[in-house]
């Protein structure tokens, strides 16, 4: 069975971009544009990793990865972002986060980190 991985993103781009990549390498991909749906979609797919934006329209990422980080059994949380200041990936880090990458970021490197996070 093919892991679940759920990107919560708000570009088109990104997330086809994810999306192809991450299906080429062979995982079972689902996405959420709306930061105030995430945790619906999280909770519903129990997916095993979260590829989560920073900057999403109706919710923080910040907020949302403080609302994975409270679930029983909490998926993996890779935070993408373009804001990539020290003070973000701090902020990350104290709420939990698995790993924190900054865009733009090469698509050899995105889909290592994810079969890193989980291998």
């Amino acid at each position: 069975m093919s892991k679940r991985i759920l990107i919560v993103e708000d570009e088109p781009n990104i997330i086809e971009s994810l999306s192809f990549l991450l299906d080429r390498a062979g995982f079972d991909i689902s996405f959420e544009q709306d930061g105030a749906m995430a945790m619906n979609r999280v909770l519903n797919l129990t997916p095993d990793l979260v590829i989560l934006d920073v900057m999403l329209p109706n919710r923080s990422g910040f907020d949302i990865l403080k609302d994975i980080t409270e679930l029983d059994v909490a998926p993996h949380v890779l935070m993408l972002t373009a804001k990539g200041q020290a003070r973000d990936r701090q902020t990350a880090e104290e709420i939990g986060v698995t790993r924190f990458m900054t865009k733009p970021f090469a698509n050899a490197e995105i889909v290592a980190a994810v079969q890193e996070i989980l291998a």
